[in-house]
This record gives C-alpha cells, sequence and structure tokens, in this order.
C-alpha cells in the first residue's frame, strides 16, 4: 500500500473528474507554467490512488509537463460496478487508452505495479496514443510468491469469508505493522483507511487476480516499437529488482533504480523518481512538440 508523503495538492494541480468515452474518472491535473512539452498520464497500483503521486506533480509541472494522476475505476473516487469482470485486465486498459484519448493522445504513459501490467496491456492492445511507457515497480509477470499468499489472503476474506471493507481494514489493523504504523500522522491514516473505504472490494478482487496470475508479456512487449523506460526502487518486495532490471534488458529500455526507494518511488522518493522520468521523456525524439 502506497503512502504519500503528503495529501495537499500543489499550487499547479487541481482535482477534477475527466470525461472519457468510459465514463469519468477523478484525476488530479498538474499544469506548467507555459506551454506543456508532453502530457503524462499516471496510473496507480493495487490498493493505490491518485494521491500515489501526489509529490511528482509539482516536479513534472516544473520541469514543463503537464501530469495527469488517474484514480482507475473502482478505485477511490472514480467508483465502479459491484461485478468482477468489469474490472478484466482489457477492461481497464481500455480505460487507460479512453483516458489518453480524452488527454488529447501522444501521452507518456507511466504504470505503478499493477497499473504497469495495465499500462503493458493498453499498449499492447494498441501503442499508437502513447509516446512511451514507463512501468514503475512492475515485473514481468505475477508478483512474488510472498505477494501472492497475501493478495489469496486478502482475496479469501473478501469471497469465501464475505468480509466487508471495513472488516478487512480492521483485521489488517492487527496483522500488518505497515497498515497500523502508529507514527504516521493521522490526516495520513484516515485517509488510507478513506481510501480503502472507498475502494470497490470486486476491483480488488478482479485485480488481485490479475496479480497471482499475470503471464511473462516481455517478449510481447518487446516487438512494439515504443520508447521504453523500466524503474524501480533499490528494494522491492513485490518483485525482485534484478528481475526487473532484467526485463529492463530484454525490452532494450532505459533502465532507472531509485536508491533510498523501495516499491513506491514516485511517494518515497518523488524528487529523483521524477527527474529520471523527465530525463527519459528527453530522449523520446520529438517528445517536445506534443
Amino acid at each position: 500500500m502506497s503512502r504519500p508523503p503528503f495529501l495537499t495538492l500543489p499550487p499547479c494541480a487541481r482535482a477534477y473528474r475527466l470525461a472519457t468515452a468510459r465514463g469519468e474518472f477523478a484525476v488530479h491535473d498538474a499544469r506548467p507554467a507555459g506551454p506543456p512539452r508532453g502530457t503524462v498520464l499516471l496510473v496507480p497500483g493495487f490498493t493505490g490512488s491518485k494521491e500515489d503521486f501526489i509529490a511528482v506533480l509539482a516536479p513534472l509541472a516544473g520541469a514543463g509537463y503537464r501530469a495527469v494522476a488517474v484514480d482507475g475505476r473502482g478505485q477511490y473516487e472514480s467508483g465502479g460496478p459491484r461485478d468482477e469482470a468489469a474490472y478484466a485486465q482489457r477492461e481497464l486498459a481500455l480505460d487507460v487508452r479512453a483516458q489518453a484519448a480524452a488527454l488529447g493522445d501522444g501521452v507518456h504513459l507511466v504504470g505503478h505495479s499493477l497499473g504497469g501490467l495495465i499500462g503493458r496491456a493498453a499498449v499492447l492492445h494498441d501503442a499508437a496514443p502513447y509516446r512511451s511507457l514507463t512501468l514503475m515497480s512492475s515485473g514481468r509477470g505475477a508478483v512474488a510468491e510472498s505477494q501472492r499468499a497475501r493478495t489469496a489472503l486478502l482475496l479469501h476474506a473478501l469471497t469465501e469469508l464475505g468480509m466487508s471493507m471495513a472488516e478487512v481494514w480492521t483485521r489488517m489493523q492487527g496483522m500488518e505493522a505497515e497498515a497500523a504504523d502508529p507514527a504516521a500522522p493521522p490526516a495520513l491514516r484516515e485517509f488510507l483507511h478513506h481510501r480503502w473505504l472507498g475502494t470497490v472490494p470486486e476491483q480488488l478482487i478482479g485485480t488481485g487476480r490479475q496479480l497471482m496470475t499475470e503471464p511473462d508479456r516481455v517478449d510481447e512487449l518487446a516487438r512494439v516499437p515504443l520508447a521504453k523506460h523500466v524503474l524501480c526502487g533499490a528494494v522491492d518486495y513485490a518483485w525482485p529488482v534484478p528481475q526487473i532490471e532484467g526485463m529492463g534488458k530484454e525490452l532494450s529500455a532505459v533502465t532507472t533504480v531509485i536508491q533510498g526507494a523501495g516499491h513506491s518511488p514516485a511517494a518515497e522518493c518523488p524528487e529523483a523518481t521524477a527527474e529520471a522520468m523527465v530525463r527519459f521523456w528527453e530522449t523520446v525524439s520529438g517528445s517536445d512538440r506534443w
């Protein structure tokens, strides 16, 4: 669960609902002072939300990029149906395509963790709308065995035990130090609780199954003629860092390891993460024309 370092939007950003051909999505939209060098679409991961990118909005806007972080279908403030089929990976990938179209196409697509798998699916479906793809803390297939076991426990609670989101949250507070960290500011603890309760359980069920069963699609992605960036923290619990780095080599991607960061570089080391992404976009031919 990513933990944003703060919750107040920077002056360059505003919150609203982005209208697309596939419905409305809650976004944080940061604009540069002058004409944008490019537009960035930031897709969050499992149990996450647009707030996971809040700390990179100002640095990206300051570098001249319009940065739009989104709550996906069923995540936090976007809402979604109580139907697991609505959260199939293809459906979520088509949502990303619609979001890109609403922003004008030609976006630099960034997917964190699960968002990376969804972004990969979007590019494999149709790469034309995107200027580049950044896979942030996202692996080549299913998550590591320890994370599959944790996800299986969550799915068991939501499906077989029929627990509510509130009941699962209470159970998590008793089991996981990360969720119950007493040192976290009260406002952050309240936000994490509110975000959890705002997430549609079927979204967690459907995407949790994806994390546990996602096939290796690196060979497919390598054949897509699109600029690629693989970025991760120096430590990652969801996918082994050497595996992520190896994926970067197979993709002929720019590969960046953010020292001092774990699974959520955008929240943990936002300045270094933003700088790495900007350096990559500057290598993408013609990126400043968008």
